[in-house]
């Protein structure tokens, strides 16, 4: 055999050997598992197809407590070129839809009744990509971790680390990124832009906009409770208790409470009204929240205590009767305490649905100067 065979024999050797004893990278956040073409609508019935390249999502994020997960959502690409560098990234968190799968954004937008495109459409005509999660377990299996901030900003910060890697969608990971949402959309744009800086300080955020903050979940549940709104407070009960095994939801409630929470269990939204004028103390013998183990857990999800790095825009409706005012100002005030360089705007709107409908194309305005490297002024 002549040397150069045996030279060559020897590299192929050493290449497949390389090969079998190279470990595969461990899977990690942001890492794209699946990425399925799909239509989006507008209306129902499947009317009025919106003209983008659309991917249903499923995504690799991170747990509350730490665990690799995979969530679900759907990232949307204009058709028409962007001319300015690289197509920013929008990681759109869109506020509560349910705790059934059936309440998933990426399965109402494919069957045209997602209320919050004719928001996220005003970011695709600027050219921008969006990226929706549906959070952790709202389409996907196991139980929807409603309202566990840190679950639900992983989840919006690893839509965008998956958008750019999506094959086909031509997205940068040098792009500019920016990040909105409102009610439990606001809660988790709030945790993104804490969280940023430790766990995906990689991404270029820009700024973030957040309305309607339920940045203090003991105070909502206090002003829910025995409300006509109470269906949300107990709804942020189920999704904790599925964040956070220890709580042990069940084990503290009487029958009624463990039947009205079993029949809750997959309801969207609009379902959850059927808890009307309930309170806590109708669904447990204890003086549930204040139990030290719940304590813990609405104070490790209480926003405030790190200063975001980035621009903040915090807006909320004066007639606010979900999320008292005074829980979004007092965010605001602890941010401003930190030097965050924070934007706030107390809107005329009457309640917390036409909030998001008077803030939302302002906050729009606002994202788009930042992408666009314009200083911003705060008001603290």
């Amino acid at each position: 055999m002549s040397l150069r065979v045996r030279v060559s024999m020897s590299m192929v050797l050493l290449l497949i050997m390389s090969l079998i004893t190279t470990p595969a990278r461990a899977a990690a956040p942001g890492d794209v598992v699946s990425a399925q073409p799909t239509t989006v609508y507008l209306l129902p019935g499947k009317l009025l197809e919106v003209p983008v390249n659309a991917w249903h999502l499923l995504y690799n994020s991170t747990s509350a407590t730490g665990s690799l997960n995979t969530v679900s959502g759907t990232l949307l690409v204009p058709k028409s070129g962007y001319p300015l560098g690289a197509r920013p990234i929008v990681g759109y968190a869109v506020g509560t839809h349910g705790l059934g799968d059936q309440c998933a954004p990426s399965v109402s937008m494919s069957q045209g009744r997602e209320a919050e495109l004719a928001l996220v459409s005003l970011f695709l005509l600027k050219g921008y990509a969006v990226a929706m999660t549906d959070y952790e377990g709202l389409g996907t299996p196991g139980p929807h971790t409603y309202m566990a901030g840190i679950s639900q900003g992983h989840a919006v910060l690893d839509s965008i680390r998956a958008a750019t890697r999506v094959s086909g969608a031509g997205l940068s990971d040098r792009a500019p990124v920016a990040v909105m949402g409102y009610s439990q959309g606001g809660a988790s744009a709030g945790w993104a832009a804490q969280l940023q800086p430790s766990y995906a300080p990689e991404l270029r955020l820009k700024g973030v906009a957040a309305g309607g903050v339920p940045a203090d979940l003991h105070a909502v549940a206090d002003h829910l409770d025995g409300g006509s709104d109470f269906g949300l407070a107990a709804a942020a009960g189920v999704g904790l208790d599925a964040a956070y095994p220890e709580l042990n939801l069940q084990a503290d409630l009487n029958d009624r409470g463990r039947a009205l929470l079993a029949d809750a269990a997959d309801d969207c939204v609009g379902d959850l009204g059927k808890l009307s004028g309930l309170s806590f103390s109708d669904l447990s013998p204890i003086d549930l929240l204040n139990q030290p183990k719940w304590l813990a857990r609405l104070g490790e999800n209480r926003l405030g205590a790190t200063a975001p790095r980035v621009p903040m825009f915090l807006y909320h409706a004066r007639g606010d009767q979900i999320i008292p005012l005074s829980v979004g100002s007092t965010l605001r005030s602890e941010y401003c305490r930190a030097g965050v360089n924070v934007r706030w705007t107390a809107l005329p709107a009457p309640d917390h649905v036409t909030g998001a409908v008077e803030g939302g194309p302002l906050a729009i305005e606002w994202l788009a100067l930042r992408i666009l490297g314009l200083p911003a002024i705060g008001n603290c």
